[in-house]
């Protein structure tokens, strides 16, 4: 069954053409597909726990293809972000978001943050990533550092190896094109108030997480930010984790979140790969460049 949106009610805004394409808001459903590598990023002696790494492998086993039919039932195209070590151990899964028609980003190696990594191991866990999509046939267009933990250098090296949008930086919520040495890069910042680790995540060993929130509360809080968006016109870049929303309680609860975006009647729903297109198109973005902070040591002596 494919849901139909309700017929478009007066915006809540005025919204202008360009990237939201004449709507007041635009909706971009993500999800991580971690599996294990949270879990071994924090020390690979947790290889040896068996609750936690089944905990994670929930993900492939029912996590994410729940999700990929509720989807299917809306005939919503998605964004999925891979870590290289969970396209490594789950192939197929991968190759499925594809061709459902999804789009298939890069999310590092193994997950582990690259404000942790030297220079050059951050480059080295890039192409390790990038590589590991390659080899299913997968050549990505965009780029979330894990826990959102970019460093300066990120976006640079996301543009260096072809990618031409990222979902790292929270300094808007709207879209805006980043400047590098090695050409343009669309920023689509996301938020943890859009994020259901905030939610959901529960593990003491290793501590991933302490809350086990009901899924009432996080309908609450994204349809808040929704609506705010619809009034200011911005970008709902909601972020889900299939271990986390895949769970059947939660599945249901992102069903209605999409419910809701559709009764909204003034939202559209793009992939990253279609919302960086609709950016690039329209001269009214803001173009930037980063600017690392410089900051006084006399004033704050502490590494």
């Amino acid at each position: 069954m494919t849901a139909e949106p309700a017929a478009n009610p007066q915006p809540s805004a005025q919204p202008s053409p360009g990237w939201r394409n004449g709507a007041a808001a635009v909706a971009m459903l993500t999800f991580a597909v971690d599996g294990v590598t949270p879990v071994l990023a924090a020390g690979r002696r947790h290889a040896d726990n068996a609750m936690a790494i089944t905990h994670q492998q929930f993900d492939a086993r029912r996590g994410t293809p729940r999700l990929l039919d509720i989807l299917d039932e809306f005939g919503i195209k998605a964004t999925f972000f891979v870590p290289g070590i969970s396209a490594e151990l789950w192939p197929a899964l991968v190759t499925d978001m594809v061709e459902r028609g999804h789009d298939v980003a890069h999310h590092s190696y193994s997950h582990r943050p690259a404000t942790q990594l030297t220079v050059a191991e951050e480059r080295i866990e890039f192409e390790r990533g990038y590589e590991a999509l390659a080899r299913l046939g997968i050549t990505p267009n965009g780029y979330r550092s894990p826990m959102w933990a970019a460093t300066w250098n990120s976006a640079g090296l996301a543009v260096e190896h072809g990618l031409s949008y990222d979902t790292s930086l929270m300094d808007d919520d709207r879209p805006y094109v980043i400047e590098t040495d090695h050409g343009p890069l669309v920023e689509l910042p996301p938020h943890w108030s859009l994020d259901d680790w905030e939610q959901y995540a529960y593990l003491p060993e290793p501590h991933l997480g302490y809350v086990i929130e009901p899924p009432e509360k996080a309908l609450a809080l994204w349809t808040a930010e929704l609506d705010g968006l619809r009034e200011f016109g911005g970008l709902f870049q909601l972020t889900a984790h299939s271990f986390l929303s895949g769970r059947a309680g939660r599945a249901r609860n992102l069903r209605r979140m999409i419910e809701i975006i559709y009764d909204r009647g003034d939202v559209t729903f793009m992939t990253g790969t279609q919302l960086r297109d609709a950016v690039l198109v329209d001269p009214t973005v803001e173009r930037r460049r980063l600017e690392p902070l410089a900051v006084d040591p006399a004033v704050y002596p502490t590494w």
